[in-house]
């Protein structure tokens, strides 16, 4: 990044309230929020309250935090702290929604590092749902490989499932091929 990128006002640089009721969610937007996620993100916000505020235009046009904002509507929420983007074009803003939810997605797990914190967080006796991993997810990053399992990646051939018969279905007569 040049310097004078940095150097220039950044366009969500202040956090104000604003009501729920009055944002404007964007109608394409391509991220979607199943209500199990959105019941993720309310107990996240049960458990630590606010944290990232969500993005909007002047207008109250939601560009980052759609997922939040129904999580907001679930708890009966109703105002919440936004930043304003100024200064952007609307391609900016059209891509900033793309940008922010798959930029995220791109990172990955040092699953030796996560190990360690989910089994030191459950052994605090915290509820490690809440972290968004499901059961299932940390049953099987903790699940080591078993040393009687076969190894996929190579396969003995057994000649025998590859024998055929060779007999005369109406007489059964046995020959040799």
């Amino acid at each position: 990044m040049s310097k004078s990128a940095l150097e220039k006002p950044w366009p969500a640089d202040k956090v104000e309230r604003r009501k729920v009721a009055d944002l404007i969610p964007y109608i394409r937007n391509s991220r979607t929020h199943s209500d199990v996620q959105v019941s993720q993100i309310a107990a996240s916000i049960k458990e630590w309250g606010w944290t990232v505020p969500v993005l909007i235009e002047a207008d109250g046009g939601l560009i980052a935090g759609h997922g939040r904002i129904l999580a907001a509507q679930k708890l009966g929420i109703e105002d919440v702290p936004c930043m304003i983007a100024e200064g952007w074009s609307e391609a900016q803003k059209r891509a900033y929604i793309i940008a922010d939810n798959k930029l995220a997605l791109n990172a990955g797990w040092d699953d030796d590092a996560l190990k360690i914190e989910l089994a030191e967080l459950g052994d605090l006796d915290f509820d490690l749902t809440l972290t968004g991993f499901d059961v299932g997810e940390m049953a099987n990053l903790f699940l080591e490989p078993s040393m009687d399992a076969p190894d996929s990646s190579t396969k003995e051939i057994d000649p025998d499932a590859y024998a055929m018969d060779h007999q005369c279905p109406k007489c059964g007569f046995e020959y040799d091929e």
